[in-house]
């Protein structure tokens, strides 16, 4: 009687082949979805879409083309006219040469500072990677200049904006590359990425990002010459006079390089899902984050924030427990609160299906309730933190 024992195969190797089989089958995808060069494109906007990123009306744009001023639209069919969103930043600055008072162009002037925006918890799941990728592209599409910065080994926010982090993202490509202790370190600028929308760049993110929570423990007891709080504000510091504004994907934990990105950042926003785990988890973060913060400024660290506030993340206005939770913090944290939750929307997760956000999908890909219906939550959201923004430079909201 024969017995067939089959090997057992060891756990690395399982887990490495389903990591690398899965890469390849998502690499496929991207090149199905992206082709021919596998990149991602930002879609044209229809005139009526171009008029209103503009702040202009419609017919207003169509009298500045029949005048031959500015960049000529493509023609769609039916006769639509298209605009890429150079056009629309083309279109900006001749506004703006033109204008006697009015701003087209919003970006900071004079002695206005980058605005350096963290978005952060520690929970996985709150929203964090969503908010960050809707709030840059937001205000990329408004005609600010944009770095986003994903600090997350996880990735998310790099593979939304076209670059697979294992295939693309290669050795000291990442954030660590600018932080690290060793004479490896290299310029921000070096790393900095183009994206497929215009003013927005990226700095990528991959499992890379981990050497230096590995690293910075020992590089704290050799004291290391500069502190490991301040190395990702000199890092951002030193590519700052390029962009308006900054924003700073954080991983789900209160690691060094999320300590870092705090004391970097001029604005804080902290996702938060309104269900009592969630807000539980809130709560443990905001006492470790000040007690662990207390020691960073007693070290020497800087935590001067124009604001703080809180993100309430995949909200269901008809799920009476999400908002009495709502109800409750805003009785607890006031003003402090965002006015508008990001609503929970199938039209937000079915876009991410594609690796892409709201933003990049036209309005003819969902019905148009569902779509409108997110999309003036996530403008609502996104338009008051730019008033934030504005605040901090001492403009109208």
């Amino acid at each position: 009687m024969e017995t067939h024992v089959a090997s057992k195969r060891s756990v690395t190797d399982v887990i490495g082949t389903d990591g690398a089989a899965l890469s390849a089958e998502l690499l496929s995808m991207r090149e199905t979805l992206f082709p021919p060069a596998s990149q991602k494109q930002l879609r044209a906007f229809s005139s009526v879409e171009a008029a209103k990123l503009i702040g202009i009306g419609d017919a207003y744009l169509r009298q500045i083309s029949l005048g031959g001023k500015g960049p000529q639209p493509a023609t769609g069919s039916g006769g639509r006219r298209l605009y890429t969103l150079e056009q629309i930043n083309e279109l900006r600055r001749l506004l703006d040469e033109g204008s006697k008072g009015r701003r087209y162009v919003p970006g900071r002037a004079g002695n206005e500072a980058c605005q350096v925006m963290a978005v952060v918890n520690f929970k996985g799941g709150s929203g964090k990677t969503t908010t960050a990728a809707h709030l840059a592209q937001y205000l990329a599409l408004q005609g600010y200049r944009v770095l986003a910065v994903d600090l997350d080994p996880q990735a998310s926010l790099t593979a939304l904006h076209g670059y697979q982090p294992e295939y693309d993202i290669q050795a000291n490509q990442t954030m660590y590359g600018a932080v690290r202790y060793d004479d490896r370190r290299r310029p921000l600028s070096e790393i900095v990425r183009h994206t497929y929308i215009a003013g927005l760049d990226i700095v990528p993110g991959n499992l890379e990002l981990m050497e230096y929570e590995h690293e910075t423990p020992r590089a704290l007891a050799e004291r290391s010459a500069e502190p490991f709080f301040g190395r990702v504000a000199t890092a951002l510091g030193s590519v700052a006079d390029n962009y308006d504004v900054i924003v700073l994907d954080c991983p789900p934990q209160l690691g060094f390089l999320t300590l870092g990105a705090l004391c970097a950042a001029s604005g804080l926003l902290i996702t938060v899902h309104p269900q009592m785990l969630d807000v539980m988890s809130m709560c443990q973060f905001l006492l470790m984050a000040s007690d662990v913060l207390g020691v960073v400024q007693e070290s020497g660290g800087s935590l001067d924030y124009d604001f703080i506030r809180y993100v309430v993340t995949r909200y269901e206005p008809s799920d009476a427990p999400q908002t009495q939770m709502v109800a409750f913090m805003r009785s607890l944290f006031r003003e402090r609160v965002l006015t508008h939750p990001m609503l929970k929307s199938t039209a937000i997760s079915d876009a991410g299906l594609s690796k892409q956000t709201l933003y990049e999908i036209g309005r003819e890909n969902f019905s148009k309730q569902t779509y409108d219906r997110a999309i003036e939550a996530l403008d609502a959201v996104n338009g008051e933190i730019e008033g934030l923004i504005r605040q901090a430079w001492g403009r109208a909201a």
